[in-house]
């Protein structure tokens, strides 16, 4: 490695420095004189008690981007365009770069000023900020020096309001939920909170038209004293300024009403109305069962929009509310081409949707999916057929309510839940065999907004497996042939039931994701075959009309993490592992269960299933897809994102990996997993990609090297990094969305 350092960074520190010393020319081309290109803006402070990164947003004026926080290659690019815009190459550099960020003293002392502003809405009260300023040449870097000083203290808190009703229920609750106590740092931003916090309280108990500004602080410090003595008012309502001071009005709902959309009439039940409404006659108004109920109706599919209003009685405090609910279509057609491209076989595929999203006058959804497909395959000998043909039938009936017995009807309005039937049979036709599949599934799900929760279970997850026909050639070859029998092959080829529960939790909240997967199959039908005394068969496999099932436990956690650099770089970091047990009615795991390594979102050294288990390296090309599977993954990944120009975003990135087996398999030697050598066969790439980002969805083109192969012994293939080799190393992916 060193060598080859030594005899290429002449060349490579020489490119380096000229491209340096050119960018650096000719970024200040379009500087006017007498003006300064912002070069570099910093925010710091020695004191700990204060987290300057999290004052960045109170800049009003930043550099230019960098690609990878490195290399200002927007500018660059602007600044390579000549001065006649009416060439088309000008306009076009113009166009993709980043037009130089002049400096503007006036911005500065604007940015300034809101630092203090927010050290002081933090406690701060004496906050000072000095900006220095270093000019060279026609280039300016500015330094933010923030100086909080000491923060200020509430010594006490007091409240001054007049009104008995309003006093009697902010005394209740603030010695829970109030952030404002005796001892606590003084903070601008708290008062504010504390105000939101109790106008919220009070909404939501009648006080229909109290707001915030109803609330005013009074702060007393004494000179040279760091505590502040704060009182709270509560101003008391007057309809109008001419108006005389009342206590403020306590509203109660009267009638609740349901209107019709555009064409007057209501598609839904009225069980269904009145179940996603949280309005409730001769109950107080309340803010957030209006929010609650707006939030029911917005997740029925049926539902267009729902406008709420609330009228008063005259000469009382009465509300009587009125709900009107529009509908969208209820019925829909759509059609999606698509491309496929399977371990480099080209193909096609076409699916034809109809959804109904009122099915019952309940907001049920029911739709059903029709989708063909056709892979052409290369690579196969001796084969009559060389397609691959896929057609299936998906049907799914959801309804937007947990449909659970013994549970009470409060609960299940609670639960934010919906309930999901699917149905679905699957005809695949390859040249090697056809193959059948049958699902149908019972499964719940629902999710907590306020911690950022989502579930799932799946009560009953049912799949049959069957295998009509299977070449000759591919039996003889490795199904029957007694030198080239795959126990691992063989069990996949042959009738099989798959029924399993599970359970999966997602956790998403800024930039941290979390997701928890399990689900285990089997342990009921071995249950009852044992129970009913029922006979196995010649493998000593109890089986349900005459067909083995599998049994098996699989659990999988997944975590990521996004460091925000700044703007337009971020890190993301990101761990997965899974592991699957096959036990009792089965010793391998079944091939739609099993864990395998290498493609787009895993180690991008690799083509998908061309890694692992283990040391493991495939010998026979057209069985290695089954063999290069195992019961225990790991993978960890670190991408740098940077934007680049346009809707483009480039990618840096280094993977690490692999899957392994938990049973010795002969057919899959080096792929068990051992405590003492597992992490010796972690398998290394690296590489760079580019992402077209188009908001709605991302097209991802990502380039990968093989680092270090454990699939080689020797030196000079197992660390590939020191001895790269394109054409064993490269592997090229494309996809759609992020890999994590």
């Amino acid at each position: 490695m060193r060598s080859i350092v030594r005899r290429h960074f002449p060349t490579l520190f020489s490119t380096l420095l000229i491209s340096w010393l050119l960018l650096s020319c000719s970024v200040t081309k379009f500087v006017p004189e007498e003006q300064y290109l912002l070069q570099k803006v910093k925010i710091t402070t020695d004191d700990k008690t204060i987290d300057a990164s999290a004052l960045q947003p109170y800049i009003r004026q930043q550099a230019n981007s960098k690609w990878f926080s490195l290399f200002k290659v927007p500018l660059a690019t602007y600044s390579m365009a000549g001065v006649d815009t009416t060439k088309w190459i000008n306009r076009t550099l113009k166009n993709i770069g980043e037009e130089p960020v002049l400096y503007d003293s006036l911005q500065a002392k604007l940015t300034r000023d809101d630092l203090i502003m927010a050290m002081q809405n933090m406690g701060y009260m004496n906050a000072d900020v000095k900006v220095t300023s270093k000019r060279k040449g026609k280039k300016v870097s500015l330094v933010y020096e923030l100086l909080p000083g000491i923060p200020f203290f509430i010594r006490s808190v007091k409240y001054d309001i007049q009104d008995k009703s309003i006093a009697k229920c902010i005394e209740n609750d603030k010695a829970i939920h109030s952030y404002l106590n005796e001892g606590s740092r003084f903070s601008i931003n708290d008062l504010d909170v504390e105000r939101k916090r109790i106008t919220q309280y009070l909404n939501d108990n009648g006080y229909y038209k109290f707001h915030k500004d109803h609330i005013v602080f009074t702060a007393d410090t004494m000179k040279g004293s760091k505590m502040v003595d704060l009182t709270m008012h509560i101003l008391p309502y007057r309809l109008t300024s001419d108006d005389p001071e009342t206590d403020h009005p306590q509203y109660f709902v009267r009638n609740v009403e349901f209107v019709g959309g555009d064409d007057g009439n209501l598609h839904l039940r009225k069980s269904v109305l009145e179940e996603n409404t949280w309005i409730e006659g001769s109950k107080p108004f309340s803010a957030s069962l209006l929010q609650k109920t707006y939030n029911s109706f917005g997740k029925l599919p049926a539902v267009r929009f729902t406008s709420i209003k609330f009228n008063e009685v005259p000469d009382t405090t009465l509300l009587d509310c009125r709900v009107q609910v529009s509908m969208n279509k209820p019925n829909s057609i759509s059609f999606q081409p698509e491309g496929t491209n399977t371990a480099g076989d080209l193909g096609a595929a076409a699916s034809l949707t109809y959804e109904n999203r009122n099915l019952f006058r309940g907001s049920e959804t029911f739709s059903v999916q029709l989708r063909g497909a056709f892979e052409a395959i290369t690579g196969l000998e001796g084969y009559q057929n060389q397609d691959y043909v896929e057609y299936s039938i998906e049907t799914k009936l959801t309804f937007p309510r947990l449909l659970v017995p013994f549970v009470s009807k409060n609960y299940r309005r609670k639960s934010s839940a919906s309930s999901e039937l699917s149905i679905s049979y699957n005809i695949q036709n390859r040249p090697e065999f056809h193959r059948q599949l049958f699902n149908t599934a019972w499964r719940y799900r629902w999710s907590d907004v306020v911690r950022h929760l989502s579930y799932r279970i799946d009560v009953l997850d049912l799949n049959y497996i069957y295998m009509p026909w299977i070449s000759k050639t591919f039996k003889d070859d490795y199904l029957e042939n007694a030198s080239s029998r795959n126990a691992i092959l063989r069990y996949n080829y042959e009738d099989l039931f798959i029924m399993k529960i599970g359970f999966s939790m997602a956790y998403n909240k800024g930039n941290h994701a979390f997701r928890f997967n399990m689900e285990t199959a089997g342990n009921i039908l071995q249950a009852s075959s044992r129970l009913f005394g029922s006979k196995d068969n010649s493998r000593g496999q109890y089986t349900l009309f005459n067909i083995a099932y599998a049994q098996y436990v699989k659990g999988d956690v997944d975590y990521t993490h996004l460091l925000q650099i700044d703007r337009h770089n971020q890190i993301a970091l990101h761990a997965g592992f899974g592991i699957a047990y096959p036990y009792g009615n089965s010793t391998v795991l079944p091939f739609e269960k099993r864990y395998f390594s290498g493609g787009a979102n895993s180690v991008r050294g690799w083509s998908v299933r061309g890694l692992g288990p283990g040391s493991f390296k495939g010998s026979n090309g057209a069985i290695d897809f089954i063999n290069q599977t195992g019961d225990v993954k790991i993978d960890l990944n670190a991408e740098w994102r940077t934007f680049l120009f346009w809707k483009i975003n480039g990618a840096l990135f280094v993977d690490a990996g692999n899957i392994w087996t938990l049973r010795n398999y002969k057919d899959q030697p080096g792929g068990q997993f051992k405590l003492d050598e597992f992490y010796k066969q972690f398998a290394v790439a690296y590489g760079a990609g580019f992402r077209l980002n188009f908001g709605y969805f991302i097209l991802r083109f990502d380039m990968g090297m093989k680092a270090i192969n454990p699939a080689y012994s020797s030196k000079k293939e197992h660390y590939a990094i020191l001895h790269p080799k394109f054409s064993r190393d490269f592997s090229f992916h494309f996809a759609v969305g992020l890999p994590f």
